[in-house]
């Protein structure tokens, strides 16, 4: 039996539930040649910077038992590039599938003028407001631990857009429920949960695992972390539009972040893994249900 997975979010509909996350699936183009994006609801493009960065030292990646720990740096293209050539991409190909943008910025207004320096583009259904991003202003305290300084930089965001703005948070937050609260009264449309959390490895010789020293972790061990995440800030909110992510493997994971009141879920290191897994998950809710 095929059910339909329609979901309306942030005032737009969505085909079914299922994102790619941010981070795991380049601009689209760079897995369109293994993952049928179109049997998907959505993608949510790398991160886009006012600049173009570089990133972190390799290695950026390593893998554990019960997920990966990562340091990329945000390494994108930077906003110029992303306007010529990648969104016009994502404009061609995505028909059904709808399109997030993830905007990174290290100062406040950095946010905004990414946002702004976008916001022409129909095809653009959502800005994801990575607030995870460190605030070199306040040495380098990340945006989003403090709530007036992440409202600040959703105020900034809302004042150069009228599409949706989905705000991205970490699982480290003390109260994520109330941070959640903060940003939507901001401007902010929904929020997205839940980011990497931060986690170190070392080589048998004691030496770092990543280049960067630290990084984050995602995968499997993040699951239960995420629905918590959702249920709390559904609790507290009263309904407010939820992106659930963290630790998705199989359509069971995502029903996890559904039944705890998200609207959407996003796929991320498990299609790293296997790209077949996020057309597995539509077709089994598809089947059985979210």
């Amino acid at each position: 039996m095929s059910r339909d997975l329609a979901r309306t979010a942030f005032g737009q509909t969505f085909q079914n539930p299922v994102l790619l996350a941010a981070g795991t699936a380049g601009f689209g183009r760079e897995v369109s040649g293994v993952i049928d994006l179109e049997r998907l609801g959505g993608i949510i493009t790398k991160a886009v910077s006012r600049e173009a960065r570089a990133g972190n030292r390799a290695p950026r990646v390593a893998e554990f038992a019960f997920g990966m720990l990562n340091s990329v740096g945000l390494a994108n293209p930077g906003l110029a590039r992303v306007r010529e050539e990648q969104l016009p991409w994502l404009a061609a190909n995505l028909r059904q599938a709808r399109t997030l943008v993830n905007v990174v910025g290290f100062e406040a207004e950095h946010f905004a003028e990414v946002v702004a320096g976008l916001d022409d583009f129909s095809s653009i259904t959502a800005f994801e407001i990575n607030l995870s991003c460190p605030n070199t202003s306040a040495g380098g305290l990340e945006f989003g631990a403090d709530p007036t300084t992440a409202a600040r930089v959703i105020e900034l965001c809302r004042g150069r857009t009228r599409k949706p703005l989905v705000a991205k948070l970490s699982p480290a937050l003390p109260d994520i429920a109330g941070m959640a609260l903060a940003v939507r009264d901001a401007g902010a449309d929904g929020v997205s949960v839940v980011n990497t959390l931060p986690g170190y490895l070392a080589t048998e010789h004691g030496t770092p695992r990543l280049g960067n020293g630290n990084g984050g972790v995602s995968g499997p061990a993040l699951l239960p972390t995420g629905v918590l995440a959702v249920r709390r800030i559904m609790e507290r909110s009263g309904g407010m539009p939820v992106i659930g992510m963290g630790g998705i493997r199989s359509g069971d994971d995502a029903r996890q972040y559904l039944r705890a009141g998200a609207t959407l879920v996003a796929i991320g290191t498990a299609a790293m893994a296997n790209p077949r897994v996020p057309e597995r998950i539509v077709a089994d809710l598809e089947e059985h249900g979210g």
